[in-house]
């Protein structure tokens, strides 16, 4: 059980830090970054044009008689003894550091799953697992069905997709730019992602890690389908991991998907 502190407290980090699908959660990011980068520029060129104005040559101070402007050559002696300096020091250094901590947050949520019971879901999750060759991606189902290097990706809208992202040869590294997801994916490791399709369609996937000469054609389609229709593809699907005579003699580079 959470005591009273700890739900005070998750409450208050469900507030702070974004939740949603990975497209909105890295939108908030950007929107974050963008206001405060706004915000601190305007702060900076208007107290810069204002003093620039205040004391231009032939100001107010020129005829009131600014007797603590220094001359050419002497070291100022006022200052304020430092509070201007000592302020914008603590207000920068509380915006970077409040900054950071929440983008860390919003990462950490992002980088782990969501899990079934969080509110951008309908469903348990699908697991797909991802495998990267020279020069192509598979993809393969919990019930063993296998794209054999089609390069199309079938998942529902509004359901999480659990990515289990290896390598069969060399380096590669998997991602869906729209999907905001970008993953390595290594040799006898294992990559985990996730992402959540809002609206049924076609979205490219690529490989962003140069893994040798035909590495710009290893590209992919993802097709998030309506879950009705999804169901009913996934039920005509078989395990087809196990080659045929026909497939041991051809190998297994390329070739369309195949249904049962």
């Amino acid at each position: 059980m959470i005591p009273i502190g700890g739900r005070a407290l998750l409450a208050l980090q469900s507030g702070i830090v974004p939740r949603g699908t990975r497209v909105e959660v890295f939108s908030r990011i950007y929107d974050v970054f963008l206001f405060l980068g706004t915000l601190v520029g305007v702060v900076v060129l208007g107290y810069m044009c204002w003093n620039a104005y205040k004391y231009r040559e032939g100001g107010s101070h020129a005829a009131e008689g600014d007797d603590e402007r220094p001359s050419l050559g002497e070291v100022p002696t006022s200052g304020g003894k430092g509070k201007k300096l000592f302020l914008s020091f603590t207000l920068s250094a509380f915006i970077v550091i409040s900054l950071i901590l929440w983008t860390y947050g919003t990462l950490l949520y992002v980088e782990a799953s969501p899990g079934p019971d969080n509110e951008v879901t309908q469903g348990d999750p699908v697991e797909v697992k991802v495998i990267g060759h020279q020069f192509y991606w598979e993809f393969v189902y919990p019930n063993g069905y296998s794209t054999k290097g089609s390069g199309v990706m079938r998942v529902p809208t509004d359901r999480e997709v659990q990515l289990r992202i290896t390598s069969a040869d060399v380096f590669h590294n998997f991602g869906i730019t729209e999907q905001r997801v970008k993953a390595d994916a290594i040799p006898g490791q294992t990559t985990e992602s996730w992402f959540v399709a809002d609206d049924p369609g076609n979205y490219s996937a690529a490989c962003y890690e140069l893994c040798g000469q035909q590495h710009s054609y290893m590209t992919a389609t993802v097709v998030a389908m309506d879950p009705g229709e999804y169901e009913q593809w996934y039920a005509n699907t078989t395990d087809n991991t196990t080659p045929t005579p026909t497939e041991a003699g051809h190998g297994s580079g390329g070739g369309g998907e195949s249904h049962a």
